[in-house]
């Protein structure tokens, strides 16, 4: 069964899901577990994998986007917009405001929601959807 962990922000800015996005990674990376970050588009993904550089000094993530992982083939953490790459199905940050159509591959799943109304309310859309079809749902509220 697919744990999904709703973590909502008391932020409006989408800067802070960011930001708390790569802070799972690295937490993630450092237990070795492989991460894949879905992202709305290319925007975001370039974004996404610039922030993972610096978010924290003295931080390392080592990252590439979902294109270029044939170049690198040892990253731990990818950043895309579609579907996984077939060794990252431990755990997705998904970024999406959709429900991924292979979200039942996956043993975790991370949903960041903050306080906009765009982000909240896909954030319950989402919520229901896991509920319904049976994932073991956890919920962190994050000041």
């Amino acid at each position: 069964m697919t744990r999904v962990d709703f973590y909502l922000l008391g932020d409006l800015n989408p800067q802070a899901r960011r930001a708390f996005a790569c802070r799972l990674a690295e937490k993630a990376y450092k237990l070795e577990h492989k991460v894949f970050l879905r992202v709305e588009d290319a925007t975001e993904a370039s974004l996404l994998d610039e922030l993972l550089w610096t978010f924290r000094p003295g931080s390392f993530v080592p990252h590439t986007l979902a294109e270029n992982l044939a170049n690198d083939p040892l990253a731990a953490v990818v950043i895309g917009t579609n579907a996984a790459p077939p060794a990252f199905h431990t755990l997705l940050i998904n970024l999406q405001l959709s429900v991924p159509e292979d979200w039942q591959r996956f043993a975790r799943i991370a949903e960041i929601v903050t306080q906009d109304d765009a982000t909240r309310r896909a954030g319950r859309r989402k919520y229901r959807f896991y509920q319904e079809h049976g994932a073991d749902l956890h919920l962190h509220r994050l000041a």
